[in-house]
């Protein structure tokens, strides 16, 4: 079940894990990237392997986890038949159309979107299944 924005006491124990994970790794954060990330690390360790958590009967997460049954392969190769234009997703989620950068999903970095020319200066995108929104091109926004 969601918690409704902005009661973050709906969700406790997640809120909680936030508090202790700011407390270890954001307060004296380190020098530069990698001791950061080393303080992160020693987080995640402490938290899954040496700290019991009474949600799970005072156990460690170490101890129930188990890696998927399926290796994770993937979305398959995305065609659009229909599509008015090849495109891509740059790595900040812009798309670049008539000379002007629209901002998409930083998500869809690499992708290629279904996109189409619905009215004039206004384009459909969508990605597998989903209608995302219209570019405005004057507006220059999705």
């Amino acid at each position: 079940m969601r918690t409704r924005p902005g009661h973050p006491q709906q969700n406790g124990c997640h809120e909680r894990m936030h508090r202790t994970l700011k407390q270890e790794t954001a307060r004296a954060p380190g020098m530069n990237a990698l001791q950061r990330q080393g303080r992160f690390d020693d987080f995640v360790n402490e938290f899954d392997e040496e700290r019991p958590h009474e949600g799970i009967a005072m156990r460690m997460p170490a101890e129930l986890y188990a890696p998927a049954s399926r290796p994770y392969v993937g979305l398959p190769e995305l065609t659009y038949p229909f599509h008015d234009k090849d495109i891509l997703v740059t790595a900040c989620g812009r798309i670049c159309i008539a000379r002007k950068k629209i901002n998409v999903l930083t998500v869809l970095a690499g992708r290629s979107p279904d996109i189409k020319e619905v009215d004039d200066g206004i384009w459909l995108v969508s990605f597998m299944n989903y209608d995302l929104g219209y570019i405005d091109l004057e507006q220059r926004t999705l």
